[in-house]
Formats: structure tokens, sequence, C-alpha cells
């Protein structure tokens, strides 16, 4: 059963909010319990502004960096983007490939592989851009621990600009500049962006410096948001400060968009302009496909499908992201059903707090997904290994519970890596298998002395306690000025105790659960998804505690419940 806990509150500045902004009492206390308490914050939340981006150069490394770009442009030297795999990543070289070309460069771009290369920067690729005359290496998402990939370019004669978001090392790579608000010595406001959010600046403040009209300039600012809303979004970084205006203003242009790649991906997606992508529905439904290149095969292809003019191959890659995601999802499930078979009868958290579990086979690109099913099904930190590469060499992928910083963890096992990075919540390794016991037994060891008792059992936040008079279109409707939604701005969750069953409840597609719950003389439709197995216990006789969030119910018309968790009354 989870521990439900309800978000502080601040009724006096909920009762100003609401007399000056005209709001009603619910949204402006669920701006309160989002740390939003006060008025200019409250009118900046609610009414998001390109306007209200930070100025570009108030990021450590800015000017030099943007100064070496332009220079190159104008020498037309050859200019490498190195970027990842995942989303953020290959939206990161797509936004700095579109940002040269505007300003009247070129470049060639490297993605790792994920199985050949596994994660971060190789000199060999290097030492070939030497070899291509490449004089100008940005590495995007990535680079913020390669030093010694940094240095070899510098031997090599080729400067590197570092954009990164992930946990500096004690000591930064020595390119010619490093932007990434989480160094030390950056004071830059905003410390959330992602890998994708970095190189936006870098693109601001590269396209603010090229002389063009603001209308020009605020076009192609606007445009370039659609992509930096998709990796934002898919690397799950929190939706406020300058995120939510990225993925607000990235929401209103996929309405839309011009981009043939773009339109394609939605397309297979299943999107249309009667039911235009949400925060949610580009998680759930455009991320995964374009992840799934670079977990099954390459992501390459995820770069050419945003640069490409043609409409037959922006619809063949689509098509192929596509095919890629159902193999993603076979793969998942090889995986996840022997892991559980092997978890039947694990030993309680305190005597194994840490789970690790390692595979032959297993695919390497989805042992991320799987690790994070495993972690959230368990509540325990996981990290899931595959010896799927090099011979005597496994490589990881570790998701983890709130309490517990896996970097941190992973740092106290430096030694059995050969290479590791991430950051408080999701973390990757390469590492000899023989080190593979030593590794579970060290991280076990790690998390005994940091984890209490308590840090195991899940928590549901809830919001307010809410009657279901309030379930009313008025009242729902101007809750939706509170998305876009994601981490640290999370969908309304509500409770509502003493419900009565009205009918029998209902299993749907042998996974889901159909309520209909009662209050009084009001009665509304509630869907549990994947909570067939609960449902089987209940009775129409059955009194519920229940907590969910509340969606538009495009079926019946009106409102329906999405339940969250439930238990009898007096449990």
């Amino acid at each position: 059963m989870k521990r439900w806990n309800y978000r502080d509150c601040d009724t006096a500045a909920a009762e100003i909010i609401q007399a000056e902004l005209g709001v009603n009492r619910l949204l402006a206390l669920l701006l309160t319990q989002r740390n939003i308490r006060d008025l200019g914050t409250a009118q900046r939340f609610l009414n998001p502004k390109l306007d209200d981006l930070h100025d570009p150069y108030l990021m450590l490394g800015m000017r030099p960096a943007v100064e070496r770009i332009r220079q190159a442009i104008a020498k037309r030297e050859g200019i490498l983007i190195y970027g990842d795999y995942d989303v953020d990543g290959t939206s990161s070289i797509a936004l700095m490939r579109a940002t040269i070309e505007l300003a009247g460069g070129s470049t060639s771009f490297h993605v790792p592989h994920r199985v050949q290369d596994g994660y971060g920067m190789r000199a060999e690729v290097v030492e070939q851009a030497a070899r291509e005359n490449v004089r100008l290496i940005i590495s995007v998402d990535t680079g913020i621990r390669e030093n010694a990939v940094v240095e070899r370019a510098t031997e090599l004669g080729i400067d590197s600009i570092v954009t990164d978001h992930h946990l500096p090392d004690k000591v930064t790579p020595p390119a010619l500049a490093v932007l990434n608000p989480n160094q030390l010595s950056c004071s830059y406001p905003d410390k959330n962006l992602c890998g994708v959010g970095v190189a936006f600046k870098l693109a601001h403040a590269l396209l603010s410096v090229l002389g063009w009209p603001q209308e020009k300039l605020t076009r192609v600012i606007v445009s370039l948001l659609k992509l930096v809303a998709i990796g934002t979004i898919a690397d799950v970084v929190p939706l406020i400060g300058e995120n939510r205006i990225f993925v607000k203003f990235g929401l209103e242009g996929l309405r839309d968009p011009r981009n043939l790649g773009l339109k394609a991906l939605l397309d297979v997606a299943g999107f249309s302009s009667a039911s235009p992508p949400s925060a949610g529905s580009v998680a759930f439904r455009v991320a995964p496909r374009i992840n799934a290149a670079g977990r099954m095969d390459t992501a390459r292809e995820v770069v050419e499908l945003f640069a490409t003019d043609d409409p037959l191959r922006a619809s063949n890659i689509a098509t192929k992201l596509d095919r890629l995601n159902t193999d993603r999802q076979r793969a998942e499930e090889v995986a996840l059903r022997e892991i559980y078979k092997r978890l039947r009868g694990i030993p309680t958290p305190p005597q194994l707090p840490v789970i690790v579990e390692v595979g032959e086979g297993w695919h390497a690109g989805v042992i991320g997904i799987v690790a994070s099913r495993i972690a959230e099904q368990f509540h325990r930190p996981t990290l899931v290994l595959t010896s799927a590469c090099e011979k005597g060499t496994v490589i990881g992928s570790a998701r983890s519970i709130p309490n517990f910083h896996l970097l941190e963890a992973f740092e106290s096992v430096a030694d059995l890596f050969q290479r590791f990075g991430g950051h408080r919540q999701a973390a990757g390794c390469t590492l000899p298998i023989e080190h593979v016991p030593e590794l579970r037994r060290r991280l076990n060891e790690y998390a005994h002395h940091r984890l209490q008792k308590e840090d195991f059992v899940p928590t549901l936040q809830l919001d307010v306690e809410l009657p279901f008079s309030s379930i009313q279109d008025e009242i729902m409707t101007e809750l939706r000025r509170l998305a876009p939604h994601g981490l640290a701005n999370p969908s309304p969750r509500f409770s509502t105790p003493d419900l009565g069953l009205v009918a029998t409840p209902r299993i749907f597609k042998e996974k889901h659960l159909e309520l209909r719950l009662s209050s009084g003389d009001k009665s509304i439709n509630a869907v549990g998804w994947g909570m067939a197995a609960r449902g089987r216990e209940l009775s129409c006789h059955d009194r519920l505690n229940v907590a969910y969030s509340v969606e538009r119910d495009t079926y019946a018309g009106g409102w329906r419940l999405t339940l969250e968790d439930f238990h009898a009354v007096g449990t």
C-alpha cells in the first residue's frame, strides 16, 4: 500500500492570488503547493512569455563559445557536433546543426552507437575528425566528464566547446568553453536545463548577434522550441522556470509543424489536428519512438529525420522508428519476464536494498527501461546489466528511488568500473563481468548506511481532498492553465473519502479497471490502468477512499477520474 502525503499549501497566499489574479480558489491553492506563492511568480507561471527567458550570455563560457563558432563559420572550418543517442542528445544535435546552418556554416555530426560505443565521447572519433580537417568540436548533452578526450582534441589542433547539463566532476574538461549551468562557478539562474536546453541557449546567443530584425529572430527562436520541448519532456527535467516556457511554446508549435520529419513522426504516433500533443503524450508516444532508434539500431537517422526536405525519406524514417519501437517493447518483455521470475521471494529491502541483475543476451538498448520498471515495482534502486557486448564486459543502466543518489553511489565504487556517468536518479556503467558480485556487495553495503525503512515505502503525493461537487466544467477547465505538466509541476492529484461503488467493477483488456464511483447524488466514471488485479477484489458494496487525477472523458463526455490508488474505508 502506498503512503499518501499531501503537499503543503499556503491559504493566506492563495487568497491573495485568488483575489488579485481573479482565479478560482482551487487553482490558487494548487499554485502555492507548487511553491508559487507571490503574485509576480504566479503571473509569470500562468502566462509564460518569451521575454521571461534569461539572457543566454549569463551562462559561463557563452561569449567565447559564440565568438569561436562565428570564427569557424567565417573561415569555413570543419565543425563536428558530438551528441548522445537519446532524445535529448539527438534533438540537441538537430538543433545545433540547424542553428549553425542558419548562421551560414555547415557541420558534420557523430552519434555514438549504444552497444558498440557506449555512453560518452571517444578519442578515436576525435582522431577521425582530425583526419577530416575538423577544427572545432561542439559537444551536446555530453562531454562534461570527458577530460581526456578534450585533451586529445587539443593535441590534434581541435578546439572544443562542451555543452552539457550532467553533473560535472571536480575538474571540468580543458575546453575552449564549457557551458553547463551546474558548474560550481556558473551563476546562470536556471540550473534545471537538460542538454537541448543548454544547446538552445547557445543557439539563441549565436543567432542574436547576426543582426537579424527582431521579428525574424523571434520567429526562428520559436520554431526551434519544438525540438527543445521534445528533448526537455523526454529528459524528465523539472517543468518550471525556462523549461516551462520551452515546452509551452514548443507544444503550441507542434500543433502544426512545418518540419517534414516532425510531421511524419507525429503522424505515425497517431496525432492529428483534432488531438495535438500534450507534454504527457509527447512523453509516451513521441519520445519512445525517437529513443527506439538509439536503443535498437542507430540514432543517426533521427538527426536525418529532422533535417530532410524529402517527404518520402521523412515518411520512411518515421515508419522505421515506429517499427523499432515495437521491437523495443518485445525486447523489454523478454528481460522483464526473466527478472521477475528471479525476484520471486526476494529478500526484504533492509536485507537487499539494491537490486543488481545481470543477463546474457538482454538487449543493451532496453536495460534502462527495464531497470526503471523493476525500481518502480519493488521501490528499490535497481541496476540491470547485460553481457551483450564485447567479451568479458557488461554494460549496465540504473534507476533509483527518491532518497538514493545513484551517481554518488557509483562514485563510491568507481574502481570497479571501466566507465560510468549519470546523475541522481539515473546512471550507466561498463565493467568487467567478474566485478559484478563485488559491485552488488558494495552497492548494497553503501545503501545499508544511507537508506531507512521508510525510504522503501512508495509515496503518493497528493494535492488536496476534493468533493465531487468541485468536478465541474468551469473549475476543471481553469486548472488546465497549470499545464504543461511534468516533474516539479505534476498534474493535480486529489483524494475523495468514502465513495460508493455504483456497479460491479469492470475489467477490460484483461489489464485495466473501470469503476463507477458515487458521492451523494453525483457519480463519475473512473479508470485504473493496470489495476485489474486489484479490481477483482472489489464488490459493489465496498466503500473506498480514492486518489485520482481528473481528465476529459473523450468517449462519454464530461470528466473522468484516472485512479492513482484506492483502499477500503477503515484500512
